[in-house]
This record gives structure tokens, sequence and C-alpha cells, in this order.
């Protein structure tokens, strides 16, 4: 089998942490690093909670890279009221002991890219800001990126700001130099993860072993919170779908469209501005990415049981 090689660059929160853990038991997808930024929590966090949840997998093999602890220029908003002070629902699992890599992750994810000679897709999970630095440091790194996926934006709404998703909001100018590089992207905004989601039936029928015990534990903060705000007992799986799609395309709908960041104002600063429904091919000057609207919640939610289940 050919694998398809992936690093994740996440701000590990829960769902990161739920993404990364699926992801480890996809036969097709070879995860040869990860990196850590801001974002769900402090960096601190994000870098601690990478390294654990892969402890926590038995897959200390891998190297998580740190990357930025700040947005180049938005200040910083954790997302306590989903991820809880420790980013992981403040489930505490056990330390990593591996010792911590040094080199920045723009530096290490450039030095890979280069490596494997334009085969790596960099999957994001988090805010844009490791992979926009890696744009600005290296010139010549878009050519050795096969794509981006990137979770983040929405064509429609937002979950940070009425019109902004928290990824890019977090850090919308590095978002904009990244939808701005010629970089293939593939954009999973909210438009489709929303449709992505495990039912509270699903979760509680889960098999019982170590990993399905903590995602239980560490997703009470975030149903509850939805709970109140009268979204439900449904969980979103966002950060899962750019990597279920590398392996499930079939099951994803998308369509070309240009996107760029808003920066300028506001009350509208992190909104991902697209052409996708608009009856206007000249609206933006090129499309840009592939932006994803459907997919098939009832055969997704059966993988990621499956994947879950594996360990």
């Amino acid at each position: 089998m050919n694998k398809i090689p992936v690093w994740i660059d996440t701000d590990c929160g829960v769902d990161d942490a739920f993404a990364i853990l699926c992801a480890l038991k996809m036969e097709e997808l070879k995860i040869v690093a990860l990196s850590s930024g801001v974002g769900t929590t402090k960096h601190e966090n994000t870098f601690r909670n990478t390294r654990n949840v892969l402890k926590l997998a038995q897959r200390e093999d891998l190297k998580v890279y740190p990357g930025a602890d700040e947005a180049w220029i938005e200040e910083y908003r954790p997302a306590t009221a989903f991820h809880g002070e420790n980013g992981l629902g403040d489930v505490i699992i056990e330390e990593s002991n591996v010792p911590k890599e040094r080199m920045h992750a723009w530096d290490a994810m450039y030095h890979k890219a280069k490596e494997m000679k334009g085969e790596l897709t960099i999957v994001t999970i988090g805010q844009l800001t490791n992979v926009a630095n890696a744009i600005i440091k290296y010139p010549d790194f878009g050519k050795y990126v096969k794509q981006l996926s990137i979770m983040g934006g929405a064509v429609v709404g937002g979950n940070m700001t009425p019109v902004a998703e928290a990824n890019i909001r977090r850090d919308p100018h590095a978002a904009e130099c990244v939808f701005k590089s010629d970089i293939p992207i593939k954009m999973f905004g909210l438009d489709v993860t929303e449709r992505v989601y495990l039912r509270a039936d699903e979760l509680n029928s889960l098999k019982q072993n170590k990993i399905t015990d903590f995602i239980k534990e560490a997703i009470t903060i975030a149903m509850k919170t939805n709970r109140e705000n009268g979204y439900g007992d449904n969980y979103c799986i966002h950060d899962l779908c750019p990597l279920l799609e590398l392996v499930y395309p079939e099951l994803f709908e998308s369509k070309r469209a240009g996107v760029y960041v808003e920066t300028r104002s506001e009350g509208t600063m992190g909104k991902t501005i697209s052409d996708l429904y608009v009856l206007a091919d000249h609206l933006f000057e090129k499309k840009n990415a592939e932006v994803f609207i459907e997919a098939d919640r009832e055969k997704l939610s059966r993988i990621i049981i499956d994947l879950l289940e594996r360990y």
C-alpha cells in the first residue's frame, strides 16, 4: 500500500486530540510528524497535549515540533468554554518523557517537505501561524508542498464571531498569507465540518478502551456547553474532516472557489470571504481553493466509530 505522507499542525484541544487519535489508526496515512501552536489554549499546553496524546496512543515514535506561541497581530483568545483550561477538557493524562524537539515547527515543516520532494500533505487543524511563518521564511516552501488541507473558515456563518470561524479568527493575517500563497488548498470550513458529528447515543455505545474512555471524558465540557446553548447532544468532529477526506474523498463534496480573509474591518475580522455562491466568475482574480460543502455523515460516523474501537 502506498501510504499518503501527512504532517499534522495542531493547537491540540479536544477535537484535535480526537482527530489525531483517529488518524493514527488510518492505515492509508503515514503521519510523518506533528507541530503545535497557540490556539484553543496557550502553546505551553498544546505542545504538552500533543506529546501526551501520542503517549496515550503509544506512538511516541512520532516527533512533535513546537511552533508559534502567539498570533502575528491578534491577542490570544482561549476556548475554555469548549476545551477547558488545559485544552483537553481538563482531563489529565500521563506525561510524555520523550526528549522535546527544539527545532521550530516552520523550519522542521520546510525541511521535511523539501526532503519529500513535493509529496507531503500538510493538514492544519489549528490557526495557520506556523504555515504562514514557513511561507514567509522560505520563499520556495510552496513548491515542496503537495497540498494544504485546512480545517478552518466558513463560507456562511462562524463560531467565534457571527461571521468568523475560530482557527481563522485567531490569526487572520497569517491565514490571509496562506490563502494568498500558490499552495493548493482544500478548505474544510464549518459548512462541511458541522455536518460530520457523532450523536450522544453513538458516543455512549462506543466499546470501552483507554481511548474511548478518554474521549468521552474530554468532551464533557463541550457537550455541556452545546446543550446550554441549544445545540443538542451532537459532537462535531471538525478537525478529523481533512484527514478523513484524504482516505475517503468519495464521501465529501466540494467546489472550486475564490477565498480570501478579511483583515481590515473589526466587525468582520477573520471572515473567509468566498465567491462560492456568487453567480459571477470574475469576482475574484482566481479560484484559489477547493471548498468542501457536503459530507456523508452516516458512512463517516461508522468509520469514525471503527477507528476509535481499533485501540
